[in-house]
């Protein structure tokens, strides 16, 4: 049975090792007005310090689980599972997925093999769609390699609508390998 197409960004799923997995989530400002920024979008912190979506070949910071922030023209508490990017609050907040050995689940845009974990690929950036805001976001198969990237495949899914390896749309287990907690050089 082929695999579903169903992109939605990089899910956490737990964590490497035997610690505790509590899949915290750390608080960071966003600034008002900002792009748009998914379900499950990987994000990075700008050098505004703010954090905005990551795009291909940015070291990353995690995944966006929520917002929080004051609606602007009912002046609610709001949260929300995405951030809409006509949003003019001055107080949002993000919730991020950012432990450095968080492993996460995310489709590959095109066929991969159980023979390619261990490699390292990018991501492919497509703006998520409502009415779900889930975020769009693939590992590029395109380019994997030993070489430097922002992810690591680490294994393949064991969801059975998307574990074929070998077909389109395989699921993927996957770490942060180029992450900006564990990097030696600043924003």
């Amino acid at each position: 049975m082929a695999n579903k197409d169903a992109a939605f960004g990089l899910k956490p799923i737990g964590k490497v090792g035997q610690n505790a997995d509590n899949n915290g989530l750390s608080e960071y400002d966003i600034a008002a007005s900002a792009s748009a920024i998914f379900f499950q979008d990987p994000v990075e912190i700008l050098s505004t310090g703010t954090i905005g979506v990551a795009a291909a070949s940015d070291a990353l910071l995690g995944s966006l689980n929520g917002v929080f922030f004051t609606d602007a023209t009912t002046s609610k508490p709001t949260f929300a599972n995405h951030l809409n990017a006509s949003n003019t609050a001055t107080d949002i907040k993000g919730f991020v997925t950012d432990d450095p050995y968080q492993r996460y689940e995310i489709q590959a845009d095109g066929a991969t093999a159980a023979a390619d974990v261990g490699l390292n690929a990018d991501i492919v950036y497509a703006s998520g769609s409502s009415p779900d805001f889930v975020s769009k976001v693939e590992l590029q198969t395109s380019d994997q390699k030993t070489g430097t990237a922002q992810l690591r495949i680490i294994g393949i899914s064991k969801d059975p609508e998307n574990n074929e390896a070998g077909s389109n749309n395989v699921n993927l287990v996957v770490i942060i390998n180029e992450h900006q907690l564990k990097g030696t050089t600043g924003v």
